[in-house]
């Protein structure tokens, strides 16, 4: 297993609890599991890395169990139980910070675990039906949170007894009713303070904790259907996001207008992700395929079925090309897998219609020759 999960380039977590490892340049993807023990509170909704060499995988189960998979042995290192309690919900964000392990979940228990201990180091409330946690890359200590009517919060978690930056809900609209709020999904934005968000409600939102100004610096809306993740592209000048009509879109964030759009998808967009140095973004989500679209050109450049449901992916910072010797299983792309499945329908031979017509001719002239016979 150990040849195998050195070729992967992209890790997936499926709703059946299966962590899946693709190689895109070989059209290979491989389960790592213990399938007979898989039951549904096993459901993976959070991935990360543990170390920054990339070497350990972390992931976030439903029934609150983080379990560590070592790229290097492709096998699960070690399970540890952050949370637990069915009523907390499932995770909605995992980080690796200087202080520990820092998980969050749909309640919005923020926490930070450390390794000697089996109880939270920090333990905040970011407030009810979080969505998403997300971690500053450049300070890891910092974390966004936010969701449904829960708006946009950072935290210092070395600091955690308040939120470093509460975003302000937008003014009321022209009836002067209050705007809904629900933030999707966050990212902060390289070598500044500002925060980008998805909703909802279909808006592309811009933040600066920087000004005295709370409210969004930029707002664009992209479709008409709920944006559900996004991914900031090599450089931080724009966005890509994903909605629940597997529609995805670059949005350029200087002047909040739209660079173009990525087809080919048919189900809700779950988990996404741009490389950090190539113009490729990988997205996966209802319709159980793990597509890596070029930015550039705007075609797929891979596309490999899953054959599960899938929720999040994590994609690695070597190039996806890259291969590591060793002897592999190949997995069948879609129509392989697809078509094949399928069950043969025999039909009948049927009379081709310039053969019927002629006939049809034949019997018509027979008939009149008759009439002139008699």
């Amino acid at each position: 297993m150990g040849e195998k999960s050195r070729l992967c380039r992209v890790w997936l977590g499926s709703e059946t609890g299966i962590l899946k490892g693709v190689s895109p340049a070989r059209k290979q993807a491989f389960n790592f599991c213990e399938t007979r023990s898989l039951s549904r509170d096993q459901e993976v909704r959070a991935l990360c890395w543990g170390d920054p060499a990339e070497t350990e995988v972390l992931v976030g189960s439903v029934n609150g169990a983080v379990r560590t998979f070592s790229t290097e042995k492709g096998v699960f290192t070690e399970t540890r139980q952050c949370g637990g309690d069915a009523e907390e919900g499932g995770f909605t964000g995992l980080a690796v910070a200087d202080l520990g392990l820092v998980t969050c979940v749909e309640t919005g228990r923020l926490r930070v675990w450390r390794e000697e201990s089996s109880q939270p180091v920090v333990d905040v409330d970011a407030g009810a039906s979080v969505c998403r946690m997300r971690q500053n890359p450049a300070r890891r200590e910092r974390v966004a949170t936010g969701g449904k009517e829960n708006g946009l919060r950072v935290w210092d978690l070395e600091r955690p007894d308040a939120p470093v930056f509460t975003a302000k809900n937008l003014r009321d609209d022209w009836l002067d009713l209050r705007q809904p709020e629900w933030l999707r999904d966050a990212a902060f934005l390289p070598d500044s303070d500002k925060i980008v968000t998805c909703t909802g409600h279909h808006q592309v939102r811009v933040y600066d904790p920087a000004t005295p100004q709370r409210r969004p610096v930029l707002e664009v809306r992209y479709g008409e259907y709920p944006l559900t993740c996004l991914s900031l592209v090599a450089g931080g000048q724009a966005v890509v996001v994903g909605n629940t009509h597997g529609s995805l879109a670059v949005l350029e964030l200087r002047k909040g207008l739209v660079r173009g759009c990525l087809k080919g998808l048919a189900g809700g967009v779950r988990g996404l992700q741009c490389h950090p140095t190539l113009p490729l973004v990988a997205s996966c989500g209802l319709d159980r395929f793990l597509r890596i679209h070029s930015l550039e050109t705007r075609s797929i450049e891979h596309k490999v079925y899953l054959k599960s449901r899938l929720n999040c992916l994590l994609l690695a910072s070597q190039a996806l090309g890259e291969e590591v010797g060793g002897e592999v299983e190949e997995v069948k792309e879609e129509e392989d897998e697809v078509w094949q499945s399928m069950e043969q329908v025999q039909e009948s031979k049927r009379k081709a219609p310039e053969e019927e017509t002629q006939t049809t001719k034949v019997t018509t002239t027979t008939k009149k020759k008759k009439k002139g016979q008699k």
